[in-house]
């Protein structure tokens, strides 16, 4: 055992983003991880969505790593362990939606088991391992997740009737969000967007705005800020 001091310098950004189909996820997360590389070539794309990252090329030279069914949480977890070993700095799963709900995601081999209650625990232990290669890379990850789209009527500021899309609960296991360093909504407004979770304290201020790289330079300006966090630890 060692005992040091801890840096924040070492940490690795675990980022979602979330929002109904149209919404931006795709080209808002580039955007955010070229912010916190400032390197196309250092960003890796695994793509779940029938390559719809291609549709971004021109904004530079980030890889691609097409994902086919079945999605289950073994072959994401192959996926990402490509791309580290690839030496990628970002990596974007767009999106974490088909792990769960896909072709041969968790639902389904559920289902398939039966969809007793207690079939979970041949199930949850596979997802819960795809959550932990997520989280103890040690590459900064950026995942996109599907929001369940309602449509709300609303009044512009002429008291003219409106029909407006808005994303409802994110398309994954609950509690995920949970467990990353901040999580992002895009609001379907102008690719607007919110924080449902920040553990870096840079957005409390901040109420809707627009996901670019200059929230990526800010992201990875705190990871890399030292500050009087301590290590303490037991024998």
């Amino acid at each position: 055992m060692i005992l040091k001091k801890s840096e924040k310098k070492d940490f690795k950004l675990k980022i979602g983003l979330s929002g109904a189909s149209g919404f931006g996820k795709t080209y808002s997360s580039l955007l955010l991880a070229y912010g916190i590389t400032d390197d196309w070539s250092k960003i890796a794309v695994i793509d779940s969505e029938n390559g719809s990252s291609n549709l971004y090329a021109h904004l530079g030279d980030f890889s691609v790593l097409k994902l086919l069914p079945p999605y289950s949480p073994e072959n994401y977890i192959k996926a990402i362990r490509m791309c580290e070993n690839a030496l990628k700095e970002v990596i974007i799963i767009d999106s974490i939606t088909h792990e769960w709900k896909g072709i041969g995601g968790c639902l389904e081999m559920h289902s398939k088991l039966g969809g007793r209650f207690q079939d979970w625990s041949k199930i949850t232990p596979r997802h819960q391992a795809f959550v932990d290669a997520i989280l103890m890379s040690d590459s900064h990850i950026i995942t996109t997740a599907r929001r369940r789209i309602e449509y709300v009527m609303d009044r512009d500021e002429k008291g003219k009737l409106l029909v407006t899309k808005v994303g409802t609960k994110e398309e994954t296991r609950n509690g995920f969000e949970y467990e990353l360093t901040v999580n992002f909504e895009l609001l379907g407004h102008g690719f607007l967007a919110k924080t449902t979770k920040d553990r870096t304290g840079i957005f409390v201020n901040d109420r809707n705005f627009m996901i670019d790289d200059s929230i990526g330079k800010r992201l990875v300006k705190w990871c890399r800020t030292e500050d009087e966090i301590k290590e303490v630890s037991s024998t």
